[in-house]
């Protein structure tokens, strides 16, 4: 019996129904899960109007994603339901890595100080949408959510884009400039578009149970290869809120999905894995391998998010990971071509950079899954020899691949970054996501530097600051500055000196870097970074 209870959101008879042609939406977001919701805040917050659309009246149904890292984590505060989110979430940065009996090395996911959110929380995401539905209600003038309400077909026009919406009380048509469908792996909208995924899918399936038990496991992941309780095989266990256990159980290929599923199936595994101590079962599912992409993203008004974008296996947490940051890389394009600041060419940037981070995500989990699942006796063989040495090797450990956990991708080299001619070492070039750092406001507060950064254009300067032209904030870091540098950490991680500035992006990448800059130099960027191609 599930612990979780969700809200019912009732259905609302809306006014297209009734008669009327009903307003025409900037954004038509398909799918209230984590992705479509996150959207429709990021858009609210740049002053954009959206109606959410999903079939159902609860949220999901078992703990789905649970691993949101730390870049995520960064994201959901800009969209205010960060803290929310790790108030209830267990922290975890500590993997631990066995094969059969051996405890064979452990990792740190975050081994330095002065960042404001830990590597990992696992949080059900249960708990993630109704969050981000509580949130989102705190835009009654720019979010309407309609529950109940099933897409049954799409289609876009030169201007605008549109959904068959079928209801409890009947079918209306509602028209938007543009449509984010976000309503995942089985999504209506890429069906109704007649596109399909390239990729491939794999033919292992793993068992995932959530259990509610009292244990004593800590807050880390532990994962198993070939362990004693399930020979041969995989398994991982991740511990969530309520003394519930994330457990996932290597099933090989030809296993019946159904024949899994049930409970006389499942108990003995879970009996085998943690003892003969109490527990109960809050929910099973079986899942197969798949890492496929659609091959675009964005098809004219019709954009694609998370799930119904990509899908990836789970191991590694780059699904929900990647989807909320399809959301940070989308929602400050959108809204600045809705608003006439920037061309819709900016759009097609959102392709370029959210293909490539999909790609990035596909190819750390097909290596994963291969690594897992060998498929001859050599590939058993490699895997075996290098878990020998991990223990002992510290270079052997770089080949072991139980998931390699979600890290923010790098759009180093894509085109709305400016040549990096500074000569600046270390990692925040154009392109790299922001790292966070310790600091002071000018009136003594302690605080982040990411809770400055985000939402808009920033140029971050060091001591001085040219004037900046309409569309870029000026933040400036030092001692008569609006930000002080607390621990020195904010100078080491951007190479802080005088004269030294950044063009930051909305969505928290660099877009340039600059030596004593002029004025021009900064306009040059933001124009490029916002897609008007300055030379």
């Amino acid at each position: 019996m599930p612990r979780y209870r969700s809200p019912v959101f009732p259905f609302a008879r809306p006014p297209e129904l009734d008669g009327g042609a009903g307003r025409r939406w900037p954004v038509a977001i398909v799918g209230a899960g984590p992705v479509g919701l996150a959207a429709a805040i990021d858009l609210a917050l740049h002053g954009i109007a959206s109606v959410v659309i999903d079939e159902s009246n609860v949220v999901s149904t078992g703990s789905r994603a649970i691993c949101w890292s730390k870049r995520t984590l960064e994201i959901f505060d800009r969209l205010g339901v960060g803290d929310r989110m790790v108030a209830k979430g267990v922290t975890w940065k500590v993997g631990r890595l066995f094969h059969r009996a051996r405890e064979v090395y452990t990792f740190d996911l975050l081994p330095e100080p002065g960042h404001k959110r830990p590597a990992f929380i696992n949080l059900q995401q249960y708990y993630v949408e109704e969050y981000l539905i509580d949130r989102a209600r705190d835009f009654p003038d720019l979010i309407e959510l309609r529950f109940m309400s099933h897409v049954t077909g799409v289609g876009q026009e030169s201007d605008h884009a549109w959904v068959d919406v079928e209801t409890p009380e009947g079918t209306y048509r509602l028209a938007a400039d543009y449509i984010v469908a976000c309503d995942g792996v089985r999504s209506t909208v890429r069906r109704s578009l007649g596109l399909d995924f390239i990729g491939r899918a794999f033919e292992e399936r793993f068992l995932i149970t959530d259990v509610e038990m009292a244990a004593e496991f800590p807050s880390e992941r532990w994962f198993w290869f070939e362990p004693p309780f399930h020979d041969g095989q995989s398994a991982l266990l991740h511990k969530q809120p309520d003394n519930i256990y994330r457990i996932d159980l290597q099933l090989g290929p030809g296993t019946d999905p159904e024949e899994e599923r049930r409970p006389e199936r499942v108990i003995p595994r879970i009996k085998a894995m943690v003892g003969e101590r109490s527990f109960e079962i809050d929910w099973i599912s079986v899942y197969t391998f798949q890492c496929r992409r659609l091959e675009r993203f964005v098809h004219g008004r019709v954009i694609f998010a998370g799930d119904s974008a990509h899908i990836v296996s789970p191991f590694g947490a780059r699904g929900g990971n990647g989807g909320i940051q399809d959301v940070d890389n989308l929602c400050w394009k959108l809204a600045a071509v809705l608003k006439g600041e920037a061309p819709p060419a900016l759009i097609e940037s959102y392709n370029t950079e959210r293909v490539h981070g999909a790609d990035e995500n596909i190819l750390n989990s097909a290596r994963a899954t291969s690594f897992m699942t060998p498929k001859s006796h050599m590939e058993r063989l490699f895997r075996d020899e290098v878990l020998a040495l991990a223990g002992t090797h510290p270079f052997a450990r770089q080949l072991v691949n139980s998931g390699r956990l979600s890290r923010p991708c790098s759009l180093a080299g894509f085109p709305l970054g400016s040549p990096d001619a500074t000569g600046l070492g270390g990692t925040m070039v154009p392109g790299a996501p922001c790292l966070d750092a310790p600091i002071r406001t000018a009136s003594g507060e302690a605080g982040w530097l990411l809770d400055h950064l985000g939402g808009d254009f920033v140029a971050l300067g060091f001591e001085t600051l040219p004037p900046t032209s309409s569309g870029v904030r000026r933040l400036i870091v030092g001692p008569s500055g609006d930000l002080q540098d607390a621990e020195g950490l904010l100078a080491a991680r951007y190479g802080g000196a005088p004269g030294v500035a950044y063009l930051i992006r909305p969505d928290q990448h660099v877009a340039a870097r600059f030596r004593d800059p002029t004025a021009d130099d900064i306009a040059d960027a933001f124009a490029r970074a916002n897609g008007n191609n300055a030379a």
